[in-house]
């Protein structure tokens, strides 16, 4: 059964998963002073914060850099999509019997599954959505149908967007979708009666299909999908793409109670032509999105209450390989970090003079979900039971909080 809102706490968390792996040793971690097969050829600019700088195909961010936070001594084990996905999205590597080719994967939930499940909904809204489509990582494993994602599947930036769960069949009307409605809760009413135990499964179907009809019949959440009602000016500053639109839909879903909104966007796996792909085709799609995201939730008010995450599953060979692209590689992966009490500017640790791994303590995925469910309000070191009775930690046992971050 889903949880009712914690008193008091607002906090929530958007996610940028850049699926595929970002290039962060061109981005946000650049090595001008290493041999060019390592380098590349992006330079360095200066960022609203001296002597921090970032890549230059990222300026807009660059002018943002005191709202957001950067750990560059991050990285983990895992160098591939699968493993790490699972790894960076839940915070625990995959033990023996992972099952890659599942949607949902997930042995562990995500977090945005456990800040679910922890926080409860605000309001008719979903506790946690996945725009535009689900991430195969992103489910909720042991935690049930309650703390699973919503899941848009449509993309923002169409010009005729809209969510397909949230209106009934254009053959139904709204008077005989009312009266399906009272007949299935007729038909409930009449098997819970004649059920000697109303089980804990039975319980959970009843809430799900509760759930469905709130989503379906909400004014308040067919209004928070409407992304139609902003403003062209509002929606041109965010970029007219699908991760633009997305990061605008984060910023609404938020505002309107949802916990936790995730944002799988793809196509970050560079192994050809990283340098191209990267100028041309996706950082602007990161600057603009990000950026603005940024700048709107903190001119509304709502930064200090909402986490922004932006990392992939991996970082990229600090090696430039002979298709002039760069591989998969776990070893060292800075991610950004924003809201949620997190001191802007702040820059965590250093790789090496390559990018290759961590030069000062190295931070893991289970750091990184200590440091998340803290600033939400949930104690990392919680246990949950399994459905067998199982205790696990919500966070692994050598997972710590991130304090750098933290003013």
């Amino acid at each position: 059964q889903a949880k009712e809102a914690t008193p008091g706490n607002d906090n929530s968390l958007i996610i940028l998963f850049l699926a595929g792996g970002l290039s962060t040793i061109d981005t946000w971690d650049l090595k001008p002073n290493a041999p060019k097969e390592f380098r590349g050829p992006f330079n360095p600019i200066a960022t609203s914060v001296p002597g921090v700088q970032m890549g230059e195909h990222l300026p807009k961010l660059a002018g943002q850099m005191d709202k957001f936070a950067v750990v560059r001594s991050f990285g983990h084990r895992s160098s591939g999509h699968a493993v790490a996905d699972h790894f960076m999205l839940t915070g625990y590597h995959p033990s023996a019997g992972f099952n890659a080719g599942l949607k949902p994967n997930n042995q562990k939930p995500s977090h945005g599954s456990v800040i679910a499940h922890e926080l409860g909904a605000r309001g008719p809204v979903p506790p946690y959505v996945c725009v535009p489509t689900m991430h195969n990582s992103g489910g909720s494993s042991y935690l049930g149908s309650t703390a699973a994602p919503f899941v848009v599947e449509s993309d923002p930036a169409l010009p005729n967007f809209a969510v397909p769960d949230l209106a009934p069949p254009l053959a139904i009307d709204a008077k005989r979708f009312g009266s399906r409605r009272s007949l299935l809760a007729t038909v409930d009413r009449f098997q819970k009666r004649g059920e000697v135990k109303f089980n804990a499964q039975a319980r959970t179907v009843n809430s799900f299909k509760q759930q469905a009809f709130e989503l379906m019949t909400s004014k308040e959440t067919k209004t928070a999908f409407d992304i139609h009602s902003e403003s062209d000016k509002l929606r041109d500053r965010y970029g007219r793409n699908t991760l633009g639109q997305s990061c605008l839909m984060a910023r609404r879903l938020v505002e309107a109670g949802v916990r936790c909104v995730l944002i799988n966007h793809a196509n970050w796996d560079t192994h050809y032509n990283n340098f191209h792909v990267l100028k041309n085709d996706l950082l602007h799609l990161l600057d603009g999105g990000m950026a603005t995201l940024l700048e709107d939730l903190y001119d509304r008010g709502m930064l200090e209450k909402t986490m922004v995450l932006v990392t992939g599953e991996f970082g990229r060979t600090p090696r430039i390989n002979n298709l002039v692209g760069r591989d998969h590689w776990g070893p060292s992966s800075a991610i950004a970090m924003a809201g949620g009490g997190i001191k802007g500017g702040t820059i965590v640790g250093a790789s090496n003079e390559r990018a290759e791994r961590p030069a000062t303590k190295p931070y893991r995925p289970a750091d990184l979900s200590a440091t998340i469910f803290h600033s939400l309000g949930i104690n990392p070191k919680k246990e949950f039971l399994t459905p067998e009775g199982r205790p696990i930690p919500i966070v692994p046992s050598d997972g710590e909080i991130i304090e750098e971050l933290f003013a």
